[in-house]
């Protein structure tokens, strides 16, 4: 895969059931997607292009709780003109806890025009 980062699974971020809430997993899929983008330029938006959500499709295959270390890896699987596909895997250790697709529109900065991502993205990217 592309990229990976750990995630510490934080008190608040659990529920009743004692495992991460749900949507939490959503907000740790981007920070890994924005944590790789910077990973090429801080302010990669400077370049009059960012990223806006279009669709994200997860599947839950076990649970973490407080204290687990999420290892997320995540691969650009798909290119369009204008869009890419993203998948994930979360893990505990060796267990698997998610899988997703994170479905991505690059737009201009400001208007959020679709255009296409610059050259220097989609290579850091893998593309």
């Amino acid at each position: 895969m592309g990229y990976s980062q750990d995630i510490r699974v934080r008190y608040g971020e659990v529920d009743a059931q004692e495992v991460v809430f749900n949507a939490h997993y959503l907000a740790y899929l981007d920070d890994v997607a924005d944590t790789w983008l910077r990973g090429l330029d801080e302010g990669f938006e400077t370049t009059g292009w960012e990223i806006m959500l279009r669709r994200a499709d997860l599947t839950w295959h076990g649970s973490a709780g407080v204290h687990d270390v999420l290892t997320i890896d995540a691969e650009v699987v798909r290119w369009g003109t204008t869009s890419f596909d993203m998948a994930f895997e979360a893990r505990v250790g060796d267990r698997l806890v998610l899988t997703a697709t994170v479905y991505y529109v690059g737009v201009s900065v400001g208007a959020h025009v679709p255009i296409p991502p610059p050259a220097a993205v989609r290579a850091h990217l893998g593309g």
